[in-house]
């Protein structure tokens, strides 16, 4: 294959572009806040699950809590509607009168039973309803973090496919000039050689696989052509010749 010297020239400079392109887009893929997102994503799915199950808590105890206080009233309005029988008079029987204050020492009994509930299921629910409120705090706290590295994301983002908006336009004008037939060699040689199609040859070494060429290959590429499109022995990729080739 032949192509003038420029056009070899001007195919480096397509490289080069190229690299940018790749190195561009290894800096989208790998951006910093992906792995903080995802991490915080995480850690947010961790404290909303607990936040979930905090709130359940709550609410159970809050319907324990008014049922235990139900029973405590219903107790004691038993306990009022007896004492107010034993204080009528009415009661005269001693066996009656008997089992009337049997049964309002036993409710009373059984209403401090009920009250020592009552403020046992009050502490659980007033820790719950602090935990959950916590946790509520930190979820928040969380989601303005996410939305913070999101926004810096997209930023990031935003600026890089700039950048690769006006490094393919470059390109594009760039691989205008260069032979269909050279550009279409290099394009399979890239894709092959790991984003490489073609390379530098400075002071007799190639610098896509940075191996320096034997003496006899090096006598080959001195003796050929000026536009003669000559490849590395080693790497297979294009050898662009310069001044600084060490011919």
């Amino acid at each position: 294959m032949k192509a003038a010297p420029v056009d070899q020239i001007r195919l480096l400079d397509v490289q080069d572009l190229d690299v940018r392109l790749t190195q561009l887009a290894h800096q989208r893929k790998n951006l910093p806040q992906h792995a903080e997102i995802r991490a915080l994503e995480g850690e947010l799915t961790q404290q909303r699950a607990l936040l979930v199950a905090a709130r359940t808590e709550s609410s159970d105890t809050a319907r324990e809590q008014a049922k235990a206080e139900a029973d405590v009233d219903q107790v004691r309005k038993r306990a009022a509607r007896d004492q107010e029988r034993l204080d009528s008079g009415l009661v005269t029987n001693p066996k009656d009168l008997s089992g009337l204050q049997s049964e309002i020492a036993s409710l009373s009994r059984r209403q401090d039973d009920l009250e020592t509930v009552v403020l046992e299921v009050m502490e659980r629910q007033e820790a719950a309803e602090a935990r959950a409120a916590e946790l509520a705090t930190a979820v928040t706290d969380l989601e303005a973090r996410e939305a913070e590295l999101v926004e810096r994301r997209d930023e990031a983002l935003a600026g890089i496919g700039a950048e690769e908006d006006t490094v393919r336009k470059q390109r594009e004008q760039i691989a205008e000039g260069v032979p269909a037939d050279l550009l279409k060699l290099y394009d399979r040689l890239r894709e092959k050689q790991g984003g490489v199609g073609a390379a530098r040859l400075y002071q007799r070494r190639c610098e896509g696989c940075r191996l320096e060429l034997d003496v006899t290959v090096v006598n080959e590429v001195k003796a050929a052509a000026a536009d003669d499109v000559v490849r590395c022995e080693n790497c297979s990729r294009i050898l662009v010749r310069t001044p600084e080739s060490g011919l």
